[in-house]
């Protein structure tokens, strides 16, 4: 969908015409704190929750610190996302909070401000972590349909453009859904919703 600009307006009329089109059971929704994004996301995708970008969220604390403690604070707020439980990601982010926040006050406000939107991933299966708590996922994706674009350059209109990302977002999607590159696992996705689980029959020999 194109809009003029990213506001809220925008961003409920794309997740509206998502819902429209059979979009249900979101339980979470992952990006960066685009104010008119996430306040959409709130108001349409009732229900879900809201995962705070980690790396787009460390792009923002390097705004706060000198340049040469990038490193150091990046990879102490690293360490939050590398726990092995919910509760053990909760404690770690308060405790580099108050690590940092001896040295940078600020960012030790950013990460409590922050802490509930960062953590939401931590409700999830565990084998899902890795993959939503940031928008590298998407990102790549974005990656992919620029890559193949290029190629062509020049479209010869809108259509022309929608069948090629719709091809690559075709083919990513059954590599996605395919084992062994399943992109969520079937097990942990009936973790998730319990009621849509389908058993199917199986021999001594499986």
């Amino acid at each position: 969908m194109v809009g003029d600009s990213e506001t809220e307006v925008f961003w409920a009329q794309f997740s509206r015409h998502l819902r429209e089109r059979g979009l249900g059971g979101v339980r979470l929704v992952f990006s960066d704190s685009h104010s008119g994004l996430v306040k959409a996301i709130r108001k349409v995708m009732l229900g879900a929750a809201w995962q705070r970008c980690r790396v787009h969220f460390v792009r923002n604390v390097f705004a706060v610190i000198p340049k040469g403690s990038a490193e150091m604070v990046a990879a102490t707020i690293r360490t939050v996302f590398a726990q092995p439980t919910a509760d053990a990601v909760r404690t770690q982010l308060d405790t580099v909070a108050d690590k940092l926040g001896r040295q940078f006050p600020k960012v030790r406000e950013m990460l409590l401000e922050a802490k509930e939107d960062l953590t939401a991933f931590a409700d999830f299966p565990h084998q899902h972590w890795k993959k939503i708590h940031s928008t590298n996922p998407l990102e790549r994706l974005n990656r992919e349909i620029k890559r193949r674009t290029d190629v062509v350059q020049v479209f010869p209109n809108p259509p022309a453009v929608l069948r090629l990302a719709t091809a690559v977002l075709a083919e990513l999607h059954d590599e996605w859904i395919a084992f062994p590159r399943r992109y969520l696992s079937n097990e942990s996705m009936d973790a998730l919703y319990p009621d849509d689980a389908i058993v199917l029959p199986t021999t001594s020999e499986d």
